[in-house]
């Protein structure tokens, strides 16, 4: 029975130029999309920072519904809060509720409410006041969680310098395992990847609320090792066909290297994505983002590690 590689018989370095506009598009769109979020006046950042990187409070109520839940939408919660006057604690005046920003999900049976730094009694207030528009709540379905602005500039910070120091060690580990092109290449790749990652949620933001937090940092760094583990094995194959078919063209010998990990690289990312699919759809919603990212980075080092490192090879090796 042939397998899935020969069946496919693809030669990438054939089309490398449709192949580099496909990335360029994508690439195009994600920097649009991260220079709309931070000239965007709600936002201000390339990304919609979530309550882990801003500090502040985040309220979950879960709502009882009996078949199906009264219809509520994120203007009347966000309308309700605002018109609630909090009491002020003890040498601090009172929150401005003003900034609050609400969700509905899971089809009216969940609200995420998030707020200015609150105090538990003041937490507690709020959800008093706004009952006669949510309803009924289910024992133990409540959760309040604080994070001060200072914690939340530590946590962003730390998440900057571990992408910036996997990027250096990963450019060290494959300068001394191959060369300094196919570091370069690598590096590209994963820059490649996380580009796109972060463009799709920049829009995201931008269209639909979507909020980033401390997860989708360790989203980003699982990306880049994984990026990085697909396009060295790549680059171990061409080195191999290199000595394998000396006589052929470095372009020949990089399509041969592809070839002969398709279906290592496609079967790999099908299993990847498999247990991902089940947190989207089964992981309720604190891990749904965070699974989303991974299967769009996945997805995208799959195709840079097959359409894009090989192609850029062949024109790095001539200059």
């Amino acid at each position: 029975m042939p397998s899935l590689s020969s069946l496919l018989q693809l030669r990438v370095n054939r089309h490398s130029r449709l192949l580099w506009s496909l990335s360029a598009v994508a690439l195009v769109l994600s920097v649009v999309g991260l220079a709309a979020s931070w000239l965007s006046p709600a936002i201000g950042a390339p990304l919609r920072p979530g309550l882990d990187f801003t500090g502040g409070t985040q309220i979950e109520l879960s709502r009882t519904c009996a078949g199906s839940c009264a219809p509520l939408t994120v203007a009347q919660l966000e309308s309700a809060a605002r018109e609630v006057s909090l009491a002020a604690e003890a040498g601090a005046s009172a929150p401005d509720l003003r900034g609050v920003s609400a969700q509905v999900l899971e089809e009216g049976a969940q609200v995420v409410l998030r707020l200015p730094t609150l105090s538990a009694a003041q937490g507690q207030a709020l959800v008093t006041a706004l009952q006669p528009v949510v309803g009924d709540t289910t024992p133990g379905g409540l959760s309040i969680e604080t994070i001060g602005p200072t914690l939340g500039s530590q946590l962003l910070r730390s998440s900057l310098i571990s992408l910036l120091v996997s990027f250096v060690g990963i450019a060290l580990y494959i300068t001394f395992r191959y060369d300094r092109v196919y570091a370069v290449l690598a590096l590209l790749c994963l820059a490649h990847d996380v580009l796109i990652t972060t463009g799709v949620f920049a829009w995201l933001g931008l269209l639909a609320g979507v909020e980033v937090n401390s997860l989708f940092a360790v989203a980003l760094l699982t990306i880049a090792g994984y990026s990085v583990n697909d396009t060295v094995v790549i680059f171990d194959r061409i080195r191999e066909k290199r000595n394998q078919l000396q006589g052929f063209s470095l372009a020949d010998q990089a399509d041969a290297a592809v070839q002969a990990t398709l279906t290592r690289s496609l079967y790999t990312s099908l299993t990847t994505l498999l247990p991902l699919i089940a947190l989207i759809l089964f992981g309720g919603s604190t891990l749904f983002w965070f699974a989303v990212a991974l299967s769009i980075g996945i997805l995208v080092g799959a195709w840079s590690s097959i359409s894009v490192a090989p192609t850029l090879l062949p024109l790095f090796s001539r200059r």
